[in-house]
Protein backbone atom coordinates (compact mmCIF):
# COMPACT_ATOMS: atom_id res chain seq x y z
CA UNK A 1 0.00 0.00 0.00
CA UNK A 2 1.10 3.42 -1.02
CA UNK A 3 0.98 6.55 1.76
CA UNK A 4 -1.94 8.69 1.67
CA UNK A 5 -2.87 11.98 3.32
CA UNK A 6 -6.19 13.59 3.04
CA UNK A 7 -8.28 16.63 4.58
CA UNK A 8 -11.22 15.81 6.02
CA UNK A 9 -13.65 16.14 3.31
CA UNK A 10 -16.47 18.88 3.46
CA UNK A 11 -19.23 16.75 2.30
CA UNK A 12 -20.34 13.20 3.62
CA UNK A 13 -19.58 10.00 2.11
CA UNK A 14 -22.82 8.66 3.05
CA UNK A 15 -24.30 7.05 6.48
CA UNK A 16 -23.05 4.06 8.63
CA UNK A 17 -25.41 1.43 9.44
CA UNK A 18 -26.29 3.05 12.72
CA UNK A 19 -27.49 6.14 10.73
CA UNK A 20 -24.00 8.61 11.63
CA UNK A 21 -22.99 10.46 8.92
CA UNK A 22 -19.45 9.49 7.67
CA UNK A 23 -16.81 10.80 5.95
CA UNK A 24 -13.81 8.17 5.00
CA UNK A 25 -10.46 9.42 5.63
CA UNK A 26 -7.68 6.55 5.69
CA UNK A 27 -7.04 3.21 5.82
CA UNK A 28 -4.27 0.40 5.81
CA UNK A 29 -4.63 -3.21 5.58
CA UNK A 30 -4.86 -3.56 9.02
CA UNK A 31 -7.39 -0.45 10.16
CA UNK A 32 -9.24 2.09 8.65
CA UNK A 33 -10.22 5.65 9.85
CA UNK A 34 -13.35 7.97 9.65
CA UNK A 35 -15.04 10.68 10.88
CA UNK A 36 -18.74 10.61 12.18
CA UNK A 37 -21.06 13.41 13.20
CA UNK A 38 -24.42 12.95 14.99
CA UNK A 39 -26.62 15.79 14.99
CA UNK A 40 -28.22 17.58 17.77
CA UNK A 41 -31.24 15.35 19.55
CA UNK A 42 -30.03 12.65 17.30
CA UNK A 43 -30.03 8.42 18.53
CA UNK A 44 -28.16 6.13 16.69
CA UNK A 45 -29.31 2.51 15.97
CA UNK A 46 -28.23 0.11 17.93
CA UNK A 47 -25.49 -2.39 16.30
CA UNK A 48 -23.23 -4.94 16.78
CA UNK A 49 -20.30 -5.84 14.71
CA UNK A 50 -19.52 -9.23 12.57
CA UNK A 51 -15.67 -8.96 12.10
CA UNK A 52 -14.61 -5.30 13.46
CA UNK A 53 -13.26 -3.66 16.58
CA UNK A 54 -13.39 0.22 16.75
CA UNK A 55 -11.60 2.64 18.76
CA UNK A 56 -13.47 5.71 19.39
CA UNK A 57 -12.15 9.79 19.63
CA UNK A 58 -14.55 12.18 20.77
CA UNK A 59 -13.56 15.67 18.79
CA UNK A 60 -16.88 17.58 19.98
CA UNK A 61 -20.41 17.96 20.86
CA UNK A 62 -22.19 16.02 24.23
CA UNK A 63 -23.46 12.80 24.35
CA UNK A 64 -24.30 8.92 25.75
CA UNK A 65 -22.78 5.58 24.92
CA UNK A 66 -24.59 2.32 25.87
CA UNK A 67 -22.05 -0.73 25.56
CA UNK A 68 -23.48 -4.47 26.44
CA UNK A 69 -21.09 -7.61 26.60
CA UNK A 70 -22.90 -10.10 27.71
CA UNK A 71 -24.08 -9.46 31.10
CA UNK A 72 -21.75 -6.43 31.55
CA UNK A 73 -23.59 -2.98 30.53
CA UNK A 74 -22.98 0.62 30.47
CA UNK A 75 -23.83 3.68 29.82
CA UNK A 76 -20.82 6.40 29.75
CA UNK A 77 -20.81 10.04 29.23
CA UNK A 78 -19.30 11.17 25.77
CA UNK A 79 -17.55 14.80 25.44
CA UNK A 80 -14.11 16.01 24.05
CA UNK A 81 -11.17 14.23 24.74
CA UNK A 82 -13.06 10.87 25.74
CA UNK A 83 -11.65 7.44 24.53
CA UNK A 84 -13.67 4.68 24.21
CA UNK A 85 -13.40 1.10 23.00
CA UNK A 86 -16.12 -1.12 20.86
CA UNK A 87 -14.13 -4.63 21.06
CA UNK A 88 -15.62 -7.57 19.29
CA UNK A 89 -19.42 -8.59 19.74
CA UNK A 90 -19.88 -5.69 21.73
CA UNK A 91 -23.58 -4.03 21.41
CA UNK A 92 -23.74 -0.77 21.35
CA UNK A 93 -25.68 2.52 20.64
CA UNK A 94 -25.08 6.75 21.25
CA UNK A 95 -26.98 9.85 21.10
CA UNK A 96 -26.60 13.60 21.03
CA UNK A 97 -27.76 15.24 24.28
CA UNK A 98 -26.19 18.42 23.28
CA UNK A 99 -26.36 21.43 21.37
CA UNK A 100 -23.73 21.06 18.97
CA UNK A 101 -23.09 17.75 16.75
CA UNK A 102 -21.63 15.38 17.91
CA UNK A 103 -18.26 14.37 16.10
CA UNK A 104 -15.85 11.64 16.57
CA UNK A 105 -12.74 9.50 14.78
CA UNK A 106 -13.12 5.91 14.54
CA UNK A 107 -10.67 3.57 13.77
CA UNK A 108 -11.80 0.09 12.98
CA UNK A 109 -10.11 -2.79 12.96
CA UNK A 110 -9.51 -4.33 10.38
CA UNK A 111 -10.54 -1.48 7.70
CA UNK A 112 -14.69 -1.22 7.09
CA UNK A 113 -15.70 -4.13 5.01
CA UNK A 114 -18.84 -3.03 3.70
CA UNK A 115 -22.73 -2.61 4.68
CA UNK A 116 -23.62 -6.49 6.24
CA UNK A 117 -21.14 -5.79 8.88
CA UNK A 118 -23.03 -4.19 11.25
CA UNK A 119 -26.53 -6.04 12.99
CA UNK A 120 -29.28 -4.67 14.08
CA UNK A 121 -30.06 -5.20 17.92
CA UNK A 122 -31.97 -3.91 21.10
CA UNK A 123 -30.86 -0.91 22.00
CA UNK A 124 -32.12 1.39 25.41
CA UNK A 125 -33.03 4.40 23.34
CA UNK A 126 -35.30 4.84 20.64
CA UNK A 127 -33.29 5.45 17.39
CA UNK A 128 -34.06 8.54 15.44
CA UNK A 129 -32.22 8.28 12.40
CA UNK A 130 -33.71 7.35 9.18
CA UNK A 131 -33.84 3.56 7.85
CA UNK A 132 -33.50 4.78 4.55
CA UNK A 133 -29.91 6.46 5.06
Amino acid sequence: MRFETKHLPLDADGYAPDGSEVRVLVELRGAGMAHFTLPPGAVSRAVTHRTVEELWYILAGRGRMWRKQGDEEEIVPLGPDICLSIPLGTHFQFRNDGEDDLEIIIATFPPWPGPTEAVPVPGPWQPTTADDQ
